[in-house]
């Protein structure tokens, strides 16, 4: 390979390791200001037209290089993020605007930048006015998000990504259980959401007495609470599989429990007894893809190194760690809400084989999350259930096990994820596990240095996830009625994640000295 190939791939390389991780250490406005000063700064002491020298030549040159890189860069900017820049309408376009206004100035001295500052005209109409495709993408119904408002219609539809600027429909419930429906933007900052709740309240027949001073709270199936601080913003999607939000005053926070459907079950059939192994498992991995495709790069290096201070909140990479969540407590709550033990040994069968198939499609999200939920204790210690399984599922399941099984830093996993092309999907936690390590690991800052090794490392890991969805993945269009039910009850699962009630259950099935 020759020298000048090497040098273009490893500039490359550099510029797309800035790209990803500059939020760690530069915000981006702070990189707008500065790629507009560094555009403007060789004209603050540069030739006007028609003074250039002989001798100046080589150095006017220069100087054109110099605001072509510079414009090299912004665009590869605005390329990288442009579906978050777009979310933040004129914040975001007002640097487009600005650098054209500059290079418009410069045209006459350095003709050679026409060429883009026409690219620069069409990134400022981008940004302000979308094409008719993105337009027509995000002119959406408002949305229910996953568990806290249901809706067959909405949960048939392909995912698309979540934005800030999204209107989505939330219950928020009071202490008596009731609750009122509001209409919020998905990023609404806490105090924003207590606003509409006191409006609707306010209005209710059911509320005699006007509502004072409200919090905000989020209550888990197992009573635990969270209280939110109103300048806190996007809780919707931080939200667990089955936490609701509650509205109450101050003095009420004690008395607050959760919704009588979550520390009650009702024994019964499952539905999953009517459904084939392969079509389940078939709409988990389309499922799952959809997700995961929402989630852009930069949420994985928000998540980590920012949390809630980060510019741009993680909303569709907290939905798939919610989505791992859940079908870990589906898998328990299917087996352990079966009260015959032969269909009992028949939906661990399936879940086996579900788990197989998810794996032979590389969804190593959902393949992981069903083994873990079949290895849930309250799964695990039913010994006549697990005794009536064939010797060939249960040797299929210790090896799903040691794939699964964290020694040796999960080893076992990374060998078979290696082994991949793609398109496949990643165990998500896993990664961000890996990049925690890695923040913590290493300084971000020598001294007013940044540590552009540790940035490196970063980006690495960013691309291997860019790597993941490299190619796409074959969709399955079929419309018969049964795939219809199928995607309705994989998109919307009933689960209990309430580990001492699915124990509780457990035990009625299988009493302790059994």
């Amino acid at each position: 390979m020759c020298a000048a190939v090497v040098f273009s791939l490893t500039a490359e390389t550099l510029l797309d390791d800035f790209m990803l991780t500059h939020p760690i250490f530069l915000t981006a406005d702070r990189l707008q200001q500065v790629l507009l000063q560094q555009f403007t700064l060789e004209a603050e002491g540069g030739c006007r037209e028609g003074e250039r020298r002989d001798g100046e030549s080589e150095a006017a040159m220069s100087a054109a290089e110099r605001k072509q890189a510079v414009l090299n860069m912004a665009f590869r900017y605005l390329d990288t993020y442009r579906e978050l820049l777009q979310e933040e309408g004129e914040r975001s376009n007002s640097f487009p605007k600005e650098l054209y206004m500059c290079a418009i100035q410069e045209l006459t001295q350095y003709p050679e930048l026409v060429e883009d500052v026409l690219k620069l005209q069409r990134w400022t109409e981008i940004l302000h006015c979308p094409s008719n495709e993105e337009k027509e993408s995000r002119k959406k119904q408002v949305r229910p998000l996953f568990r806290h408002f249901r809706r067959i219609d909405a949960c048939l539809q392909p995912r698309e990504a979540f934005r800030g600027s999204d209107e989505i429909f939330c219950r928020v419930y009071t202490p008596d259980h009731s609750y009122v429906t509001i209409r919020s933007r998905l990023s609404c900052r806490v105090g924003e959401i207590l606003a509409l709740v006191k409006e609707k309240l306010q209005y209710s027949e059911d509320q005699p007495v006007l509502p004072g001073n409200l919090i905000l709270v989020a209550v888990t199936s197992a009573g635990e609470k969270a209280v939110f601080r109103p300048s806190d913003e996007a809780v919707f999607t931080t939200l667990g599989v089955n936490t609701h939000l509650f509205a109450c005053e101050p003095s009420e926070l004690d008395s607050l429990l959760p919704l009588p459907e979550e520390i009650h079950w009702t024994p019964g059939d499952s539905k999953l007894h009517d459904m084939s192994a392969e079509e389940v498992a078939n709409q988990l991995v389309v499922f799952d893809w959809e997700l995961f495709s929402c989630v852009h790069e930069v949420e994985f290096i928000c998540y980590v190194f920012h949390g809630e201070q980060s510019r741009w909140r993680p909303l569709n990479l907290e939905l798939v760690l919610q989505r791992c969540s859940e079908v870990q407590h589906w898998v328990a709550t299917e087996i352990l809400q079966c009260q015959s033990l032969p269909k009992r040994i028949q939906l661990l069968r399936k879940f086996i084989k579900i788990a197989a198939l998810c794996k032979q499609q590389q969804d190593l999200l959902s393949f992981l999350a069903v083994v873990l939920g079949l290895d849930n204790p309250a799964v695990s210690r039913l010994r006549l259930t697990w005794e009536g399984l064939p010797g060939k599922f249960r040797k299929q399941f210790q090896q799903f096990e040691s794939i699964a099984d964290p020694s040796r830093n999960h080893k076992s996993y990374r060998d078979l994820i290696t082994s991949l092309r793609p398109p496949l999907i990643p165990f998500t936690p896993l990664l961000l596990k890996d990049l925690t390590f890695l923040h913590e690991s290493c300084k971000t800052f020598h001294g007013e240095l940044v540590n552009f090794e540790k940035m490196h490392k970063v980006a690495e890991m960013v691309r291997t996830i860019r790597r993941y969805r490299s190619s796409q993945l074959a969709i399955d269009t079929e419309t018969s009625p049964s795939h219809l039910q199928t995607k309705a009850y994989v998109r919307q699962l009933q689960v209990i994640d309430n580990q001492n009630l699915l124990f509780d259950m457990s035990c009625k099935l299988e009493p302790k000295d059994t």
